[in-house]
């Protein structure tokens, strides 16, 4: 099905693609029931929707996630999206530096779109990938990504992926990966996250305070059906205080959480975490 998808998207335009897809979501609502389910505490109960504007915007998350979906198998096609970006100086100017840097995204938007625009001469990326992604997912990107410096490195479960991301940061080059869901090691920090308290990795923030590189945010929001808008933003310790390296890493994913919520202020229906985000204990 996805080798059928990435051909036959070369010639079909994205609006009858689109508009095929939003007929099937109401039946994707009704029979994946626990994904609906957080959809809908994330608009009712963190975003204050009541329950029949939480129902409706439940359906305009699904119809996000859709296209975010048919626009990765669209880029491997070949279509190509309007980017504007929003931060591209802050990008260069760390990829102009002989250290190396993270660049934290999240389960929101379309990150994949970021490796296409936020390209460096110098660095080289190398990504953090869910290790379960199919052939057809993992060809159509090393593809897409052969002349952009970059190497992707799957989730494993003998951890041994860190010492990848290290080695890249120790060479001066640039660890991409996620820093909203914790996956492995569920060492985590608590942050105050729409109104709540929620649990974010401790593992990206670890790794910066431990190696003393920069972090950047970057989100990747979908505006129109050919365009997305770049965020680039800069996670960075408060100045003039002094704190201990637990303090550190609880201070940069509090920082990457308040820029997620910014974020995800302008564009609520691209929340993509279908699962109890703000559950606390284990």
């Amino acid at each position: 099905m996805q080798v059928f998808m990435a051909k036959t998207f070369r010639y079909i335009p994205l609006c009858i693609l689109y508009w095929c897809m939003g007929w099937v979501i109401p039946f994707y609502m009704l029979f994946s029931r626990q994904g609906y389910h957080w959809a809908f505490q994330y608009f009712h109960k963190h975003r204050g929707y009541n329950r029949l504007k939480s129902f409706i915007w439940v359906y305009f998350n699904h119809f996000r996630m859709g296209q975010v979906v048919i626009d990765r198998f669209a880029m491997y096609s070949g279509k190509r999206f309007k980017i504007v970006q929003d931060g591209q100086e802050l990008f260069n100017e760390l990829s102009e530096q002989e250290s190396g840097f993270m660049q934290l995204s999240s389960h929101v938007g379309n990150y994949e779109l970021a490796g296409y625009s936020l390209v460096s001469k110098n660095k080289t990326f190398t990504a953090l990938v869910f290790g379960g992604e199919t052939a057809q997912v993992m060809d159509g990107r090393k593809e897409m990504f052969a002349d952009k410096r970059l190497q992707m490195v799957p989730v494993s479960a003998d951890l041994s992926h860190i010492f990848a991301l290290n080695n890249a940061l120790a060479e001066g080059n640039i660890v991409s990966m996620t820093g909203d869901r914790i996956f492995g090691s569920q060492k985590h920090v608590l942050c105050d996250f729409m109104g709540s308290k929620a649990r974010f990795p401790m593992g990206p923030y670890a790794m910066a305070v431990q190696r003393g590189v920069p972090v950047l945010a970057v989100f990747v929001m979908k505006e129109s059906i050919h365009t997305y808008h770049i965020y680039v933003r800069k996670i960075q310790l408060p100045e003039g205080v002094t704190l201990k390296r637990n303090e550190k890493m609880a201070a940069l994913a509090q920082a990457f959480a308040h820029e997620l919520e910014l974020v995800m202020d302008k564009y609520p229906a691209q929340w993509y975490n279908y699962y109890d985000f703000w559950k606390q204990d284990d």
